[in-house]
């Protein structure tokens, strides 16, 4: 399933690029060689830890690997209303520890994201909690980011985690066919899928 990108309720296909070898420079003669030499003196560290994961693997078969958006997406997700204030969103970030809010229309749709320094760009004195009148006057819609990379719970982890590297983006909601927030997938998210679900091979 595609990637979705919105700016302005304008919907389109995120481009996917083709996934290649890491390094596509041809190796030449000399280059081979010396690395047969290194590989040969890395063998007995690499059977080991060969050695190691399959008998980890081995150890947890009920684990199966994390494929899908669905499989690592945190649920339910947070998410407030356009017309809330900058000191809503402050509060419920920071009593819950979230550096990212999905912005929703009157009709539950998603229409913008809000980040932590978001708010501190627009609002800084937030930051030291002395004044809060400004943040309490200001309404989300005027700060929050309308152009959201989305994907549904099919899409591979895999593209969503390629997006956010070309992207430089740290969560991507997760909407289901009527464009509603069902979840949301984040860069601690992609690393407890690493660290839980395996097999690392998905991930090289």
């Amino acid at each position: 399933m595609p990637i979705i990108l919105a700016v302005n309720g304008i919907v389109e296909t995120y481009p996917v690029k083709p996934v290649g070898p890491r390094n596509g420079r041809a190796e030449s003669a000399g280059e081979r060689e010396h690395h047969g030499r290194q590989s040969s003196s890395l063998d007995h560290s690499a059977l080991a830890a060969q050695t190691a994961y399959q008998q980890q693997s081995m150890e947890r078969p009920h684990v199966k690997p994390a494929i899908l958006a669905r499989d690592l997406m945190s649920a339910p997700v947070l998410s407030l209303a356009s017309d809330s204030t900058l000191l809503d969103a402050w509060t419920s970030m920071s009593q819950r520890g979230f550096h990212h809010v999905p912005i929703t229309s009157m009709h539950d749709t998603l229409v913008g994201m809000v980040s932590y320094s978001d708010l501190l760009h627009h609002v800084p004195e937030l930051i030291t909690a002395t004044d809060t009148r400004q943040a309490a006057r200001r309404r989300l819609a005027e700060i929050m980011t309308l152009r959201v990379i989305s994907a549904t719970p099919v899409t591979e982890v895999r593209e969503i985690a390629r997006v956010m590297l070309d992207e430089r983006i740290h969560a991507v909601p997760i909407l289901d066919h009527n464009r509603c927030l069902v979840g949301i997938l984040t860069i601690r998210d992609l690393l407890q899928g690493i660290a839980n679900h395996g097999p690392l091979e998905l991930w090289t």
